[in-house]
């Protein structure tokens, strides 16, 4: 295996909170900042409701914050020209936008996190898809690099089950319950009310719970739609996710839309059996690693299939997701790296001929 030249890596995100784009852009880092100089531009007011990407980070990432409104790109040109990066991963649109419109000599390239949503995509050196859908709706258009990544995971250790008992038991679960988790943000995209109304459809004399973890502008409307029900429970943000996944039976992921769900690999990390809509990355990864899935928004489908699983609960199952750790992923995106310099490289030798 080739050794990796030591890089000095810029990653540019202009987001607030702490969700699927942040942990991903957090997770790289992390591993980056270990044999490479890695950097990270933030706007000011990253936090929001009281997480944000930078309780996350190795101390080694070097933090800088900007203002996002006024002048962002003078100063982001400026901090380009003193620390001279070799390659600038941008997240999400804007971060997208404004590099595109500096003149650099580093590569940049952009993670789809979503997916191509402005001209500046276009001007990236490189793309990176976080799922095959991706892929096809931009490589007959997107005169770049495209790289097929497979979305970071870091394996969480295994919970002991007395913990497991006591997590359980807190929420307010008894140990013959079987316990429905859904993790994300409160937001349309993600069909939380769809969820709902296919739970309210079960017996209300069914053993089983259902308990949400997240925040979002739709909370009280969501808590609204689910004010009848009192096995329906709004938990809200937990920064022990990771160890509450292990005391979930089931986990559900309705979405609408949803480029490649991170809440589904650490479901399947933990080994807990998946219920997903057949929409993009969810489709996928039920195909990739195994789960059940229903027709977007089709209440009756999923009340069907969560009767079934109740009924017959599905065998808790662990499968092979070494792709996806963070040091095999971010190895394949550093070499992609590479790759852009050199077209980058190669098109300022074209210019200058």
């Amino acid at each position: 295996m080739a050794v990796q030249s030591r890089l000095n890596i810029f990653h540019v995100l202009f987001s607030r909170g702490f969700a699927g784009s942040e942990r991903s852009t957090a997770e790289s880092c992390n591993q980056q900042c270990q044999t490479h100089n890695v950097t990270l531009i933030i706007r000011k007011g990253h936090c929001k409701n009281g997480a944000s990407i930078i309780n996350h980070l190795d101390p080694r990432v070097t933090v800088i914050e900007i203002n996002h409104q006024w002048l962002t790109q003078r100063r982001l040109k400026k901090l380009i020209d003193q620390l001279k990066p070799d390659i600038i991963h941008c997240h999400l649109r804007r971060a997208t936008r404004i590099i595109s419109k500096i003149k650099t000599q580093a590569a940049s390239v952009s993670t789809l996190h979503i997916r191509v949503n402005g001209k500046g995509f276009n001007k990236m050196t490189g793309l990176i898809c976080n799922a095959r859908w991706q892929i096809k709706e931009i490589e007959e258009s997107y005169p770049g690099l495209i790289f097929k990544a497979n979305n970071s995971l870091t394996p969480h250790p295994k919970v002991e089950p007395e913990k497991i008992a006591r997590l359980r038991y807190e929420l307010g679960v008894r140990q013959s319950d079987l316990l429905i988790g859904a993790v994300g943000r409160y937001h349309e995209s993600k069909a939380w009310d769809t969820l709902i109304k296919a739970f309210k459809q079960l017996d209300t004399d069914a053993a089983v719970k259902l308990k949400f973890f997240g925040s979002g502008s739709l909370e009280s409307e969501l808590k609204k739609l689910a004010a009848e029900d009192s096995r329906v429970e709004f938990v809200g943000y937990r920064e022990d996710i990771k160890d509450l996944y292990q005391c979930f039976d089931l986990l559900v992921c309705p979405s609408r839309f949803e480029p490649l769900p991170r809440v589904m690999l650490e479901a399947y990390d933990a080994g807990v059996p998946v219920i997903a809509s057949d929409e993009g990355g969810c489709k996928e990864l039920v195909e990739d690693y195994g789960g059940f899935l229903f027709p977007v928004d089709n209440i009756t489908a999923l009340a069907n299939q969560l009767k079934s699983c109740i009924n017959v609960r599905p065998a808790k199952y662990k499968p092979d997701l070494s792709a996806h750790y963070v040091e095999n992923a971010n190895r394949q995106m550093v070499d992609f790296y590479q790759a852009c310099i050199k077209a980058k490289q190669a098109e300022r030798v074209l210019k200058s001929i």
